[in-house]
């Protein structure tokens, strides 16, 4: 198990799940004679928060404050835990969160945060090795919401929706063959990447990364 440590501003769980408004919306109905109805209702969207990538950049020690540093290119401030000198080339774990939001007809919208600094490394390989155990390829079961064709312009394209173990839904297009294969599937095997929390490991959202045998 891992437990990235040294910089408590930035050790709190990334996990957070709300709901809220998100505004209003009107339908009109009209009858054969002539009167409308109109029916005004409040739309509702689930928000998570979740892990959502990790990366490996050079940087260097800037100014020493009391027991922290200032890491470039960024500028960001972390605990100089390995007693750097200022000047020092090091090795920089950052991350990148998600809010995932999802409405009442099951849209996903997908809202990135900046990459940010959470821990140094006197050399890439010790970065790599914490990195290995954060973003984990999996192969596993997930459950088949369906498929479905679409045309425009004289074109066909083919798309099968399934449902990852956060029960996020995704579309992914297929080509005919799998359309076929899929079509009277309840369950299919695909390719994910876990993305676990640095502050709490036991914590991971699964990425879909393609379709498995």
């Amino acid at each position: 198990m891992l437990v990235v440590t040294g910089c408590s501003s930035n050790t709190d769980s990334v996990f957070y799940t709300s709901t809220s408004n998100s505004g209003y919306s009107t339908t009109t109905t009209s009858t054969s004679s002539g009167t409308s109805t109109s029916l005004t209702t409040q739309s509702e969207e689930n928000i998570a928060r979740v892990p959502w990538d990790y990366k490996i950049v050079e940087g260097s020690v800037g100014d020493l404050i009391n027991s922290d540093m200032t890491v470039l290119p960024d500028y960001q401030l972390l605990p100089n835990d390995d007693n750097y000198a200022t000047g020092e080339q090091i090795w920089l774990l950052q991350f990148m969160d998600a809010e995932m939001v999802t409405d009442d007809k099951q849209r996903n919208e997908i809202r990135l945060s900046a990459w940010r600094t959470i821990k140094s490394y006197k050399t890439k390989e010790k970065a790599e090795e914490d990195m290995s155990n954060l973003k984990i390829a999996v192969t596993t079961e997930v459950d088949m919401i369906g498929v479905y064709k679409t045309e425009f312009k004289g074109e066909t394209r083919n798309f099968a929706v399934v449902e990852l173990p956060s029960g996020h839904r995704i579309k992914q297009p297929i080509d005919d063959k799998r359309f076929t294969d899929f079509e009277k599937k309840k369950k299919v095997n695909v390719q994910l990447e876990e993305i676990h929390d640095f502050a709490d490991y036991d914590l991971a959202y699964a990425k879909f990364r393609g379709w498995a045998k």
